[in-house]
Order: C-alpha cells, then sequence, then structure tokens
C-alpha cells in the first residue's frame, strides 16, 4: 500500500527532495535555505517539508471512534441563574458541565459561589448517575465545592461509583497563580491525601488531582515549558498518593491533565500527543504498565480578544479541532466573549456548537491519531518530548515543582518567552486578527451578562511567596490605545486621526495606504483617506480639512524620492503635530527628516511603540520645536 502510486500521479517522474531543493534555490535566488525555517519559542525547528514517517503507531488516546466530552462552562455567581444555564446546556448537546468556582483556577474573576447551598442549586435536576461528565475547577478558598458534591450525592441517595466526577484538586497551580501560600508544601499535600483518601473512601472512582497546564500558558509561556510543569505536578501527586498508603497501581487512576488549546493547530495537536507519550515514559519509570492519560483541554484564555471578539470563534474552533483531533478526552471551549464579562445565551450557545459541528457534520472522532505519520507533525512531537523531558529534569533537580516555583525557575524561564512573546505581538510578527491587524473602529457593543462576582474570605497569612504566574491576555496592549480612542470619541466627539497623504496614482499609494491605515487603526487612530494628489498646496487643504492630528505620507519608493521632502513641509507647515511615511528608511532619511519626516511604519516595526508615541503627539500642542523620540 505504501508504494501505490495514484493513477493520475503515475505520467510523472517520481519528484526526490533533491529536486524540490534545487527548484526552491531558484527561487531563493541566493538567500539562505534558513531563510525558510520557522522557530517555535522553545527555539524547535518547523521545516517548510516534511516526509511521510513510515511505521509509526497511532499514539493511544480515547478510545477507538468515541467521542471527547463536551464540557459546559458554568461561572455565573448566582447559582439559580447558573442552573438553568447548565440545563439549557445539557438538553442542547453538552455532555458534561465544567463548574469553575470562585478562586479556582481560570476563573478570570468570575465564578460559582463555593457553599454547599450553592452546589446544591446549581446542580438541581441534574442527572449525574446518567453518564453526565462533572468536572470541578476550584482553588484554595473553594476547595470545599468537593465535600459539598459528594454531601449533595448523599443527601439524594445516588452511587458516587456511578458518577462521572473530576475534582481538579491542584495546590500547585493555586500557588503558582497566586504567587503564595499560607502553607507549607508538605502541609499542603496532606491535604489533598486526605481528602482524596476520603473521596475515595466514599465510592468516587477519581481522577481526584489536575496536574494544569493552562497557569503556564495562560502567563505566556511555551509547549515545552506547558509539558514541564504538567509532568512536575502530576508526579509531586502520584509520589504524595503513594505516600498516603494507597498502591501507584491505584494512584496511577487518580491523576489527570489539563492543557490550553490554541489556535496554533499544529503545535497544539503535537503538544497534546507529546503529554501522552511522556507521561506513558513517567509510568515505565515507576514499573507500570501504561494507561492512557485523561487529558482536559480549554481553549486558551490568552488568544481571547475584547475587540472583534467574533473572531474568538474561528481561533476557538481551531483550538477545538487542533484538542480533538490530538486525542483530548474533554474539551470545555470558552465563550467568545469572555474577555469581556459572563457570556449570554447566543455566546454560550456558539462555544456549545463549535464543539457539535465538529463531532456531529465533520465526524473528528471517527479515526484514532490521524496526525500518526504526519511528518511535521511528527517531528514536532518529538522534539517537544525531548525538551519538556530536559526541563522537567531541571524542575525535579530544584526539588520538584514547589521548590522550582520558590526558587523563581519556573518563572524565570516564563517571563523571558513572554517578553519574547510580547515583542512579537507588538512589532505585529505574532497577528491578532481584529485588533493588531484588521481592526473595525465601527464596532458595535458586545453584549454580555451583568453580574456581581463572588467575594471570597482572604486566604490566610502569605507564608511562603514567590513570583506570580499571572494570567495575561496578547490583545491587552492594543485594546488600551482603543480604550483611549473610545475615551477621546465619548468626551470629545471624534477618535484621534491621522491624514493619509496619498501621492501620486491608486497604483503609487494604494498598498501602503492599505498598510497604514489598518497600522493606525490598530492604536485606534482613525484614518482619514485622500484621493492622491500632487501639489503641496493641495494636499496641505486637504489635511487642514481633515480634522487630523497626524499625516502619513503614503506612495511609492520613486514617488518618495521626487515628492516627499516637498509634501512633508506643506504638511509641516498645514499643522501637523507629527509626520509619518509609509515605508522603510531610505538612504535619503537626513533629507526627509529635515523636512519634517519624523518616523518611518514598515513591516517589523515597533507598531505599539509607534502607536503610543502617536497618542504623545496628539496630546501636546502644535509646537513644531518639540519633537518626541522617534520609535521607528
Amino acid at each position: 500500500m505504501e508504494d501505490e502510486r495514484l493513477e493520475f500521479a503515475s505520467a510523472f517522474a517520481p519528484a526526490s527532495r533533491e529536486d524540490w531543493r534545487r527548484l526552491v534555490d531558484e527561487v531563493l535566488k541566493g538567500a539562505p535555505f534558513e531563510k525558510l525555517i520557522g522557530r517555535t519559542y522553545d527555539g524547535l525547528r518547523i521545516e517548510p517539508v516534511y516526509g511521510r514517517v513510515k511505521n509509526v503507531a497511532p499514539i493511544q488516546g480515547r478510545t477507538p471512534a468515541a467521542p471527547w466530552q463536551i464540557l459546559q462552562r458554568i461561572d455565573h455567581p448566582d447559582a439559580a441563574a447558573a442552573n438553568a444555564q447548565a440545563l439549557t446546556d445539557l438538553e442542547n448537546g453538552a455532555t458534561g458541565l465544567a463548574l469553575v468556582f470562585a478562586g479556582g483556577s481560570g476563573s478570570h474573576g468570575r465564578g460559582l459561589e463555593p457553599t454547599a447551598e450553592a452546589v446544591g442549586r446549581v446542580l438541581q435536576d441534574v442527572h449525574l448517575d446518567a453518564g453526565i461528565s462533572l468536572e470541578l475547577q476550584v482553588g484554595p478558598q473553594s476547595r470545599m465545592a468537593a465535600i459539598h458534591i459528594a454531601e449533595y450525592l448523599k443527601a439524594r441517595a445516588i452511587d458516587p461509583a456511578a458518577c462521572d466526577v473530576r475534582f481538579g484538586l491542584d495546590p500547585l497551580a493555586a500557588c503558582a497563580t497566586w504567587g503564595y501560600s499560607p502553607y507549607a508544601w508538605e502541609e499542603i499535600i496532606s491535604a489533598v491525601t486526605s481528602g482524596i483518601k476520603g473521596l475515595a473512601g466514599l465510592g468516587f472512582k477519581g481522577p481526584f488531582a489536575s496536574a494544569d497546564g493552562r497557569v503556564i500558558h495562560d502567563a505566556g509561556g511555551s509547549e515545552v515549558q506547558e509539558l514541564a510543569f504538567v509532568l512536575a505536578c502530576g508526579i509531586a501527586y502520584l509520589r504524595a498518593i503513594e505516600g498516603a498508603g494507597i498502591p501507584l497501581e491505584q494512584a496511577q487512576g487518580l491523576v489527570y491533565a489539563r492543557l490550553a488549546a490554541d489556535a496554533d493547530q499544529f503545535l497544539t495537536m503535537a503538544k497534546f500527543r507529546a503529554l501522552r507519550l511522556l507521561w506513558a515514559r513517567i509510568e515505565q519509570a515507576c514499573g507500570l504498565a501504561p494507561k492512557p492519560l485523561f487529558i482536559a483541554a480549554d481553549t486558551a484564555w490568552r488568544m481571547l480578544t475584547q475587540r472583534d471578539p467574533y473572531v474568538n470563534m474561528l481561533r476557538a474552533t481551531m483550538a477545538t479541532f487542533a484538542a480533538g483531533l490530538a486525542g483530548a478526552n474533554a474539551i470545555t471551549v470558552l465563550p467568545h466573549t469572555l474577555a469581556l464579562g459572563l457570556p449570554d445565551p447566543f455566546a454560550r450557545r456558539v462555544a456549545r456548537n463549535t464543539q457539535l459541528l465538529l463531532l456531529e457534520e465533520s465526524n473528528l472522532a471517527k479515526v484514532s491519531d490521524p496526525a500518526a505519520g504526519a511528518g511535521g507533525i511528527e517531528a514536532l512531537t518529538s522534539e517537544l518530548c525531548e525538551a519538556a523531558w530536559a526541563l522537567f529534569q531541571e524542575t525535579e533537580k530544584a526539588g520538584g515543582a514547589f521548590a522550582a516555583l520558590q526558587q523563581g525557575l519556573i518563572q524565570d524561564k516564563v517571563a523571558n518567552t513572554r517578553k519574547a512573546r510580547e515583542g512579537n505581538i507588538a512589532k505585529r510578527r505574532d497577528v491578532l486578527t481584529g485588533v493588531s491587524e484588521f481592526p473595525n473602529l465601527q464596532e458595535v457593543e458586545t453584549k454580555v451578562l451583568d453580574a456581581k462576582p463572588v467575594v471570597l474570605p482572604s486566604v490566610g497569612e502569605q507564608k511562603y511567596t514567590f513570583e506570580a504566574l499571572t494570567p495575561i491576555r496578547l490583545a491587552e496592549p492594543f485594546e488600551a490605545l482603543r480604550d483611549e480612542s473610545d475615551t477621546a470619541l465619548k468626551l470629545q466627539g471624534a477618535r484621534p486621526r491621522v491624514f493619509l497623504a496619498n501621492l501620486g496614482t491608486p497604483a503609487d499609494f494604494t498598498a501602503r495606504a492599505t498598510f497604514a491605515k489598518s497600522f493606525f487603526e490598530a492604536g485606534g487612530i482613525e484614518a482619514v483617506d485622500s484621493v492622491g494628489v500632487a501639489a503641496p498646496a493641495e494636499l496641505a487643504a486637504e489635511f487642514r480639512s481633515s480634522d487630523a492630528e497626524l499625516a502619513c505620507l503614503c506612495s511609492s519608493d520613486k514617488v518618495y524620492a521626487e515628492d516627499a521632502e516637498a509634501s512633508a513641509r506643506a504638511l509641516k507647515e498645514a499643522g501637523a503635530r507629527h509626520i509619518y511615511l509609509a515605508g522603510r528608511l531610505p538612504e535619503s532619511e537626513t533629507a526627509f527628516r529635515t523636512a519634517g519626516i519624523g518616523s518611518f511604519i514598515h513591516v517589523g516595526c515597533d507598531a505599539l511603540a509607534i502607536l503610543k508615541a502617536a497618542y504623545a503627539w496628539i496630546q501636546q500642542p502644535a509646537d513644531h520645536s518639540l519633537m518626541a523620540s522617534d520609535p521607528s
């Protein structure tokens, strides 16, 4: 089967990699081949093309052809409203509920009240012994929610063994997010293992402890860092459970993992596949026969945007697609408006239906590990395994996950990755569609629910402190500029404006004018277009009528050489507080600067710094003797 050729291709001579490379070199025209090599934030190579990997078995994950669990996030602080949401979700396709309690990992300022009364109200009429999955996301202040679940089932004479409940006990994630702990690790893990033994004694099957990689992903970390953290947490819980007197063979099924799935399809698939291989390696090292690890997936918090939130639907679809194909056992899709507030019924329905469409119409679960043998994904999976195992060993040498947090080992690595990521966001190398690229200044307000968050008591003395892994959203810096623009619109009746001084014919200026419009509007600065003129006086008149504070020259290099200096002088005399040129710094930079051109915008420039400086220019009086530093 491997050597059979398709009939319609049989008339062509087989092409070798050398043939392909020869054609590529012709296109590159002397440029190095390395130009085509991509790099992940962990430094892993991404080649432009891969061959098929033969004799590779699928990685064992979900039961073959079985669908993943469709979990719906329940986080409304009002228990009655949360119950209504849960019943609607279950009646319309969800097969499980992710109960997110206030103060829990991934709550992001929202969440359920962790009281017995609230738990009972949320679960009213939810038949937990009828195949409905339940996943708890709790924190130090809401850890009693697990006990309340058990009490709720006992009061209704429901057999815990008939229920599918994952309790999500994960003090390491809470410590990492909060940056402190009132207790030593020995005290923390003793309480956790006591809870696990108590719940297991009541008849619950588990799993009970969660190794949650979202902590790293939410803070801007890399795939390798996320995997290594999950391994370090997982092995810490395994050791503790065994130390509490539970045999390793039983403890093996009491720990599960949670990963973030984002819109990078191939890296997400490789990450989920890598975790299964890495965990199997840990099981073998413990003398256990490997069993498929239960892996829950949440679509990523950090990729959500407040601006143009409907693009979040596309991001979530890609993330769900990748996690599902890579064998996730359960997936929770964060509603597309979650960064704005509590999602309304429409946003919740879209989140639910994202999974239903992929499962029921695209049949993604029918093939086990469809990435098996795909050269690119197999290579990424292998490289992630090697790098994550090395970082996991480094964490173990530091004394384990808690000790590594105390020493700042984990935080330092995440901070370095986050800094690199933020730099690429600022330069628009990592594109945020609808925010840093293709912004829409005319978007209407998106509806979210109005609800007062639950206020929790203090968790206790901050006895053990370290740097917190605070969740971020990648779009926040650009959104802050958009907020400033909205404030100006509300208070002054108009947004900040930049006049696009288009020189020459449409063929000369259209490409750069389009680039400039997207560039400035990503920062909330409205671009006022012009038809294209040559006469400086005419250009100055158009600028005055535009009510803009800034001006940007847009045209071809040829036209710039002829008209840019005179046009810049005219705009300066007309009152432009700062003048930009769409294009790279030319050889005649000194002449251009003398004429009044202060900044050059182009692909790869620090867009965020230039846009922040633009607001400084807008807020200054029209005094051309004031020259801000040029971040371009």
